[in-house]
């Protein structure tokens, strides 16, 4: 039986499967999956391509999820070595998905080959989730799938995603949780005219400007004992024609606010509502939620976790919430716990991507440790 983690995270990476093409990823592992006896169900949702693959039909329901899409290479003039081809070089792996997240992913089918060759008549259910459409919008993937599963009353109990959360070495950082993201598009409407007659305009720019500093210096909050404090970013600002002789009719504003649990989203949409009505703009605002906060606190699936990292790494891991968004999102508000461990992030999404060989190894043994703990 195939279990070497480094062969398949190769694997995975040979295939380009930029957002939303798996590029044969999902055939890949849906093959292997078959082998140990899961049922495999392919969901497609529009053009995305999706995973759900589950062995067993007793509760609890224990899934492995996460995703098979890459970002875009970037100018692969300026790799070091070919992002679509691995390479392995003094001890790492280099590849674009080799820490996002196929590293992760391929010691998650490995730690479960070799958990099911030993214990083939496991407790509850093991399923794995897998989406083609995690690092795009996000809208045809894991969020659809899970609302399938709710509909036909399969529901998840414990979910563990192999997503790059450590900082310095694997497992270091546990992601217990996420902060929920709130974006916005505020157009803020003037009268254009000549910047010679002032008067006879009313220049959104300026209008907007000391709203937008308030924005950028309130204090949402200071965090909470497991959140960290809830921060606003500009994303784009944008008005004028691109002559130097004219006031603006409108001023464009893209913003992103990461919330802590101290805020909902109404709470947040009212605050702003009015800070931008303070200001007596004349305004449009539209909304756009990537994500609530979700938080394993505590629970059977955070203490085998832990225990295991203990147990294989010797690592007491740091409990964080912070980062950006991921799928779990999704998967949290059905009633799962989840909980995101995989390789060190620092490479992500950057150029030259690359992983430890040897934590691919540490991370697959890690994962099955936690097969042993929860269904056996």
């Amino acid at each position: 039986m195939p279990n070497n983690t480094l062969d398949l995270a190769c694997e995975l990476i040979r295939r380009e499967s930029v957002t939303p093409d798996d590029a044969g990823c999902l055939d890949l592992i849906a093959a292997r999956l078959e082998a140990i006896g899961f049922h495999c169900e392919r969901m497609r949702f529009a053009e995305v391509d999706n995973l759900w693959a589950r062995r067993g039909t007793a509760k609890p329901l224990f899934a492995l999820a996460g995703h098979v899409d890459v970002v875009p290479s970037g100018p692969v003039e300026q790799w070091y070595t070919p992002p679509f081809e691995p390479v392995i070089k003094d001890g790492w792996l280099h590849g674009r998905g080799a820490a996002d997240m196929k590293g992760g992913l391929a010691g998650l089918v490995t730690a479960t080959e070799r958990f099911i060759a030993r214990h083939p008549d496991h407790k509850g259910s093991l399923a794995f989730l897998l989406t083609a459409d995690e690092e795009g919008v996000a809208v045809n993937g894991t969020r659809k799938v899970i609302e399938a599963l709710d509909a036909r009353g399969e529901k998840i109990d414990w979910c563990l995603l192999g997503e790059p959360s450590s900082r310095a070495r694997g497992g270091d950082v546990l992601r217990n949780g996420r902060r929920g993201s709130l974006n916005a598009l505020l157009t803020v409407h003037g009268v254009q005219g000549h910047v010679a007659y002032p008067e006879l305009a009313d220049n959104p720019v300026h209008k907007l400007a000391p709203a937008l500093a308030e924005l950028c210096t309130v204090e949402w909050d200071r965090g909470n004992e497991h959140f960290p404090p809830t921060s606003f970013q500009v994303a784009n600002l944008n008005a004028g024609t691109g002559a130097d002789n004219i006031i603006p009719g409108a001023a464009v504003l893209m913003f992103n606010i990461r919330f802590s649990t101290e805020w909902t989203v109404e709470t947040l949409q009212a605050r702003i509502v009015e800070l931008l009505e303070r200001h007596g703009l004349k305004y449009d605002i539209e909304w756009r939620i990537s994500g609530l906060p979700f938080l394993t606190a505590g629970g059977p699936l955070l203490d085998a976790t832990c225990d295991a990292l203990r147990e294989v790494m010797g690592i007491e891991p740091e409990l964080n919430t912070g980062g950006g968004t991921s799928d779990g999102r999704h998967i949290a508000p059905s009633g799962a716990e989840v909980i995101e461990l995989g390789p060190v992030n620092a490479t992500i999404h950057k150029l030259n991507e690359r992983v430890r060989v040897a934590e691919l190894d540490e991370l697959s043994a890690t994962y099955e440790r936690i097969l042993e703990k929860l269904l056996t």
